[in-house]
């Protein structure tokens, strides 16, 4: 399930791109591919280590283009040890809500991309998020949980304040924020809520499957709903 969309973010051989904060690494997945140069960086260790395993599955699979590379890293988004202008590409895929100096992060993306480089940010959307914050206090403050809710204008200003130029944004899975309310009113650590578990069948079933109707509906859904915002920016050359 992808959340950027890279025909707006265009990657492939010679492209060097940095997935920060890539948790399961779903989008590095697709970076490599591509046939470009992906580096999944994340502060989790062991979550890399399931990344690192299914890339060696993609390389055996024949799944990996000629020349593309992957690679993990861990380490703090903060600080990241990379020189200066080392990547074309950065996607952080809904990781700056988890940060409390998100603009210290932001300044860190503008460092290690290249001139003329582009980024992908995405962050939860403000309204599907400010429901699921009502709904269950759990959702947001448990260990390593959001921090805040960001408007899109807010976003658009903390980065255009760090050096980026803005560029496009657009929504992302909105069939998706009606399951986070539900899991928020029953409790969002209940999984085994049967309302929950039915809703959590027919996602991945669309996901498995994309039939035509559920596409059509999430692209109905996205600019109402979303559950995520994508904004894509880029360094001056």
């Amino acid at each position: 399930m992808l959340t950027v969309d890279f025909g707006r973010l265009p990657v492939g051989p010679g492209t060097r791109v940095l997935d920060l904060g890539c948790g399961g690494g779903r989008h590095a997945f697709e970076v490599l591919r591509r046939g470009a140069d992906v580096v999944a960086f994340d502060m989790d260790a062991e979550e890399l280590k399931g990344v690192a395993t299914m890339f060696a599955a993609m390389e055996q699979a024949g799944e990996v283009p000629d020349e593309a590379t992957a690679e993990t890293v861990t380490g703090d988004a903060l600080d990241m040890p990379f020189p200066d202008a080392s990547f074309d590409r950065v996607i952080a895929a809904e990781v700056l809500e988890h940060i409390p100096d998100d603009m210290a992060a932001m300044r860190e993306i503008f460092r290690v991309l290249k001139p003329g480089g582009q980024a992908a940010i995405t962050v939860p959307s403000f309204l599907p998020e400010r429901i699921c914050w009502a709904l269950d206090e759990d959702y947001h403050t448990a260990p390593g949980g959001h921090v805040r809710i960001y408007t899109l204008a807010e976003l658009s200003a903390k980065l255009k304040s760090t050096g980026f130029t803005i560029g496009p944004h657009h929504h992302a899975h909105g069939l998706h924020a009606p399951y986070w309310w539900i899991k928020c009113a029953v409790g969002v650590n209940n999984d085994d809520h049967p309302l929950a578990k039915a809703y959590h069948e027919i996602l991945v079933w669309d996901i498995m499957k994309r039939p035509a109707a559920t596409r059509i509906a999430e692209a109905v859904l996205n600019p109402l709903i979303g559950k995520s915002v994508v904004l894509y920016v880029r360094k001056p050359a």
